[in-house]
Formats: C-alpha cells, sequence, structure tokens
C-alpha cells in the first residue's frame, strides 16, 4: 500500500552490498524499490528474501541496456522520487601490470562512469516533470580523492562521477531536485571480486548513511570519509568551481550572488 508519504526509489547495482543494503532500508521505511543487477539469479534471490523489492537485469555497461532501463522507469516506476547510481565493479591491477584487453577496462568506465551520467540524463527530466521533491544519490568512493594504486581506472572513475556530480548539483540549483553524492570509504562489500571483501561492515555503513540521504546535505561520508579534510577540500573545490564559472561569464553563475 502507498501512502503520500511514499516514495518510488531506483537503485542501480543493488542485488548486493551497498546496493543491496539501501534497497532492505528504503523499503523496511515504506518506500517502492526497484533495483538493477546483471545477474538474474540473484536478483531472483533478492526478489525471494525482501518481499516488495521489484527487480530489473541488465548490463548498465551496454548503452542500449540503460535505455531499456529508462523505458521500463517509464512504464512501472512513472513517478520516480529517488535515483541512486550504485552500480560499480573494480579491477584491482596497478597500471603497470594491466595487460587486460581494452575492452575489459572499457567494460569497467562504462558501468562507473557513463551509466550514472547516461541514466542521470535520461531519468532527472522525468523526475522533474513531476514537480515534486526529487533526489539524485551519485556513489561516489574515498577513492575518487586519494586514488588507489591498486585499482587506477575505478579511481579515476570515481573522480569523474564526483566532478559531475558538482556541476549536476549546480545545474539543478534552484529545483525540486536534490544531488547528494555518497562517498564511502572501503565497505567489505564483493566489488573486487571473492577473496577481495576488507573494510566497514555493510550494515554499519548503510545504517549510518541512510538517514543522511534526505537532501539535507551534499555529501555523506562514513569513517575516514566523513572527516573533515574531505570535507573541507570539497568546499574549497565547490568555492573554485564556482568562482570559475562567475569569472567565464557562464548563465546563472554572478559573482555578486555566489558564495
Amino acid at each position: 500500500m502507498t501512502t503520500p508519504d511514499t516514495r518510488s526509489v531506483l537503485i542501480t547495482g543493488g542485488s548486493a552490498g551497498i546496493g543491496l543494503g539501501l534497497a532492505r532500508r528504503y523499503r523496511r521505511a515504506g518506500h517502492r524499490v526497484l533495483v538493477t543487477g546483471r545477474d538474474a539469479g540473484r536478483l531472483a534471490a533478492v526478489a525471494a528474501g525482501e518481499p516488495g523489492v521489484e527487480t530489473f537485469a541488465g548490463d548498465l555497461a551496454d548503452p542500449t541496456e540503460r535505455e531499456r532501463l529508462a523505458e521500463h522507469v517509464r512504464r512501472v516506476l512513472p513517478a520516480l522520487d529517488v535515483l541512486v547510481n550504485n552500480a560499480g565493479i573494480q579491477r584491482r591491477v596497478g597500471i603497470a601490470a594491466d595487460d587486460a584487453p581494452w575492452s575489459e577496462v572499457q567494460n569497467e568506465i562504462d558501468v562507473l562512469l557513463s551509466a550514472p551520467l547516461h541514466l542521470s540524463r535520461l531519468l532527472v527530466p522525468m523526475m522533474l516533470d513531476r514537480g515534486g521533491p526529487a533526489l539524485v544519490v551519485n556513489v561516489s568512493s574515498g577513492g575518487a580523492f586519494v586514488p588507489q594504486t591498486f585499482a587506477p581506472v575505478y579511481s579515476a572513475a570515481k573522480a569523474a562521477v564526483h566532478s559531475y556530480t558538482v556541476t549536476l548539483r549546480e545545474a539543478l540549483d534552484g529545483t525540486r531536485c536534490q544531488v547528494v553524492e555518497l562517498i564511502p570509504p572501503a565497505v567489505a562489500t564483493g566489488l573486487a571480486g571473492p577473496g577481495a571483501a576488507h573494510g566497514a561492515d555493510p550494515d554499519e555503513f548503510c545504517d549510518a548513511v541512510f538517514p543522511l540521504l534526505d537532501g539535507s546535505r551534499p555529501e555523506v561520508g562514513f569513517g575516514p570519509t566523513a572527516e573533515p579534510g574531505i570535507t573541507a577540500r570539497i568546499d574549497a573545490e565547490r568555492r573554485a568551481f564556482l568562482g570559475s564559472a562567475a569569472r567565464a561569464g557562464v548563465p546563472g553563475f554572478a559573482p555578486a550572488s555566489r558564495h
């Protein structure tokens, strides 16, 4: 049953890890939740174990699959309130040792970067057309700020997600759509494959950050990514971003009105 407070939520990469943890919390808070994933079997297990969570199987590295997802959302979840761009993979291999085919590198880039950019482009206009409050949560990483030598492509892609999130937030300033950057530290999920899990407990992480994903703050971190050094750096970047946009005469960025 829905109520006026029920929100419709799309979480990419929601069959495991942080995505599944957030899906459980949104659902238990009474919201309608659709999660995506590449593994149909894992999604079936989620649907069986989490009654009410809806699923969509597709590989978001593929732009046609992203478009298929957007069309599915328009059909079954037209009143989309919350978009959580969470899907991720991580190849743990240093630059010098990485002799994988470029297609593997491109796949990582597409999941981590192309997917959130493309889905934001496809779905945010629909969210704005509704006229009600909306929220985009882009999941970056501590690696966006302190690159990880064992995961250079991942770190670079997440740095780009951070940059895009800053510009998306400014583009939507004055609308009813808020943009939040969720910045996990290392969290013990299966992101990097079997045997590579380390870091914070996923439930502890999700318990801590979920109440903060209400649009009231632009960035949400946990543990080391919530420390003053990270937030101070982001604030400095924000001031520099606004200043450069104003100096360049970008419409909407007047030096006197932005601080």
